[in-house]
């Protein structure tokens, strides 16, 4: 048997590293709960910086609106009054700042971005019905079991806003054999997604987008015999030359089928007539009543030149609750030691406080950071913001604005993203002021969004029997004095959301 000292020299060798103790030197850099809750406030546009501020009044009972004198504000002599919470063992509380003599609240968020001659304008909600609802609504009309009506809503829960079914029945199986305790089979719930596809919108409960068609197909063969004929090689052409099709080689379609060019332009101009997502015509529905986009800021010109504001129209003016802070001083002059559940309860106050005096300090910075921003935008884009032309478009990165207002580049990106301004030529994303520059053969930089317009001008206006290739754009570009490679060509191409040449190509 080996030595146990031997053991334990054998084990102090190759671990005695790791019981080593060192002592480093390093800088790490956090953020402070403020600087976090700016940052999250920062990337919030208009809409959800309302929602933010309602949930936080209602979680903090601190805070609140501030309006007239009527709502209880406090005076310049009741603010010399309020205890400090040093009195009672715990930190300083400084809420003078966040009261004011005048009865107006330390600041002004709600800017003032109309005229009198303005009218508010009433826009009348309008109710829809979702994809869901229109089905169960049909599968009431079915003579179903109980069971199968149960399985069936299961299946309708299951498909999508595009009216896609996108599980295994085998998973649905499951489901609802573990979580619903409903025993089924496959076969069983395939003549229910049968009966389900059925229904109105035709294509619905596909599993693919050559289902899909392909059940819209036979939807129209049922209701319209009169091009029946058509109906029939377009059923043919996607469940036999799916691929052929989806790719656009149409001559193999014509020489395979043993159809002329005419009749299968026919065929195909009605099978791209099919809805390809069946749902969603309730899902713009949706869309259109519960979507809407709220500008952040206001854009107007005085005197000739753009001034842009603020739009808080719906978001608060906040401050500290005087109750409050009457609270402290009562505890102050009634209580020389005050108890436990005095200290407890001043402990609380105090914590509500610091967190609204955070919450307006961010509100207020976040302001303040839009405005800068936005303000500098404007100035570096000043002709284009003045007449609308987009040609007037500067090449601006995030970092031009960055160097202008002093900002770090992440703050700018936080305050263009989910932003939008409105100006008296429409309603922009900020993102859209955004873009690269690029050299032209004269040395003058332009913005890649004017060799963008370019392209687009030139498919919108090509040959459709023969699209231009991406080496061809390319040399149009170069011919009118834009130094472009093909791969940046096919790059611009898919950002403005072009497909290739061979499958823009029609018969």
């Amino acid at each position: 048997m080996p030595n146990k000292k031997y053991i334990l020299f054998l084990l102090i060798r190759k671990f005695g590293t790791m019981l080593k103790q060192s002592l480093q030197q390093k800088l790490s850099q956090k953020l402070s709960p403020q600087q976090i809750q700016l940052i999250k406030l920062l990337e919030l546009p208009t809409l959800q910086l309302e929602q933010r501020i309602k949930r936080e009044l209602e979680e903090n009972p601190i805070l609140e609106e501030g309006h007239t004198a009527e709502d209880g504000s406090t005076s310049k002599d009741e603010q010399n009054e309020i205890p400090e919470a040093d009195d009672y063992g715990a930190d300083n509380i400084d809420t003078s700042d966040y009261f004011e003599d005048d009865d107006v609240a330390d600041y002004k968020l709600q800017v003032n971005n109309y005229s009198k001659d303005d009218k508010v304008i009433d826009v009348p909600f309008s109710e829809s019905t979702s994809l869901h609802e229109h089905l169960m609504q049909q599968l009431g009309l079915q003579k179903l079991s109980d069971k199968q009506h149960k399985i069936s809503l299961y299946i309708i829960g299951n498909i999508d806003d595009g009216g896609y079914l996108r599980r295994e029945i085998q998973s649905i199986e499951d489901d609802l054999a573990f979580k619903a305790g409903v025993e089924t089979s496959e076969k069983e719930i395939a003549y229910l997604l049968s009966i389900i596809q059925s229904f109105d919108p035709p294509g619905v409960g596909a599993s693919d987008l050559r289902e899909c068609l392909m059940l819209q197909i036979k939807h129209f063969l049922v209701e319209n015999q009169k091009d029946s004929e058509i109906y029939k090689l377009a059923y043919s052409i996607l469940d036999d030359y799916f691929e052929e099709f989806s790719k656009k080689h149409y001559a193999k379609i014509t020489q395979r089928m043993n159809i002329s060019e005419p009749k299968l332009k026919k065929v195909i101009d009605f099978i791209l007539k099919l809805s390809p997502k069946p749902g969603s015509m309730f899902s713009g529905q949706l869309a259109a009543t519960s979507q809407e986009i709220t500008p952040d800021f206001m854009l107007e010109t005085i005197d000739g030149e753009p001034v842009v504001s603020l739009n808080a129209g719906n978001v608060p003016d906040l401050r500290i609750s005087r109750t409050y802070a009457e609270m402290l001083k009562g505890y102050h002059e009634n209580s020389d030691r005050p108890s436990r559940e005095e200290k407890n309860a001043i402990s609380f106050v105090k914590q509500k406080i610091d967190s609204a005096k955070w919450f307006i300090d961010a509100i207020k910075q976040r302001q303040n950071t839009l405005l800068t921003t936005m303000s500098s935008i404007v100035e570096y884009q000043r002709e284009y913001f003045i007449d609308g032309d987009e040609t007037n478009l500067r090449p601006m990165i995030l970092k031009d604005i960055a160097d202008r207002t002093q900002l770090d580049i992440s703050t700018i990106s936080r305050v263009a993203n989910s932003k939008y301004i409105q100006t008296h030529f429409g309603i922009f994303p900020l993102k859209y002021f955004f873009s690269e520059g690029m050299e032209t053969q004269d040395g003058e930089t332009v913005s890649t969004r004017e060799i963008k317009r370019i392209l687009q001008e030139c498919i919108d206006n090509e040959d459709k029997r023969k699209p231009l290739t991406d080496e061809r754009l390319a040399q149009i570009l170069q011919e009118k004095g834009y130094l472009i490679a093909r791969r940046t060509v096919a790059k611009y191409r898919e950002q403005l959301d072009i497909l290739v040449a061979r499958l823009r190509k029609e018969l």
